[in-house]
């Protein structure tokens, strides 16, 4: 989806590129092209003049710069770029018409191409199609937002032994019983009296840890030998 919108974003903002810069070719007020403005003009206070431009100094000269920021915004799919262009272009556009409403007096639209001409609209729909093509553009997802992304836990691998189901509660199955439950009644080895006779080597006596300690036995040192006569 992504793709797609930078892909749609990307055709408008060219074809905006284009309008653009083919605007100042094209008359903007009755037969005057755009490119015979001087783009001075517009921060005059007092108009236009009729002062014949060249190409570096004319109208062509921004709006041919505003194409190539556009184009870098497309390159780093910087939305930014590519709507602060937009933005740029249509207030040269207002800007422009402005200061030839002061210096004719007003501004009229005719229908045999006095006034307004076509100029003037290609240029404002060069721009309305910059800023379309920032609303479309996806952007550029900023680098530290994958780095400190948590990392996909792998899958475990498939067992190559499948667990042995649990019998369910109550089952009983002592030898290989298909019904799985335990027959009523007591079992064969079961007593049927619910006591248990002593088996026949199970100690009665009490635990070793209770018992007393047998005495030690007393031991009786044997007698010394007597001593041998003393013959002389």
């Amino acid at each position: 989806m992504a793709t797609l919108r930078n892909a749609i974003g990307s055709l408008v903002a060219l074809a905006g590129v284009v309008a653009i810069v083919w605007s100042p070719f094209r008359p903007w007020y009755g037969d005057r092209r755009g490119k015979d403005y001087l783009a001075v003009d517009l921060f005059r206070a007092d108009g236009v003049t009729g002062d014949h431009a060249r190409l570096v100094s004319s109208l062509l000269a921004p709006m041919l710069i505003t194409a190539l920021v556009t184009l870098m915004g497309l390159v780093l799919r910087s939305r930014l770029l590519v709507g602060l262009t937009g933005l740029v272009v249509l207030a040269l556009t207002v800007l422009w018409a402005v200061r030839q409403g002061q210096a004719a007096g007003s501004l009229t639209v005719g229908a045999r191409g006095e006034g307004l001409n076509t100029g003037v609209a290609t240029a404002a729909v060069g721009g309305a199609a910059l800023l379309l093509a920032a609303l479309v553009m996806p952007g550029r997802r900023p680098r530290h937002a994958d780095a400190f992304a948590p990392a996909p836990i792998p899958e475990p691998p498939p067992s190559a032994y499948e667990p042995i189901p649990e019998p369910p509660v109550g089952a009983y199955d002592p030898y290989g019983d298909p019904s799985g439950t335990r027959p009523p009644g007591p079992g064969p080895y079961d007593d049927p009296s619910g006591t248990r006779p002593p088996a026949p080597y199970d100690d009665p006596q009490e635990p070793y840890d209770t018992q007393p300690l047998p005495a030690p036995p007393s031991v009786t040192p044997p007698p010394w030998p007597a001593p041998p006569p003393d013959i002389r």
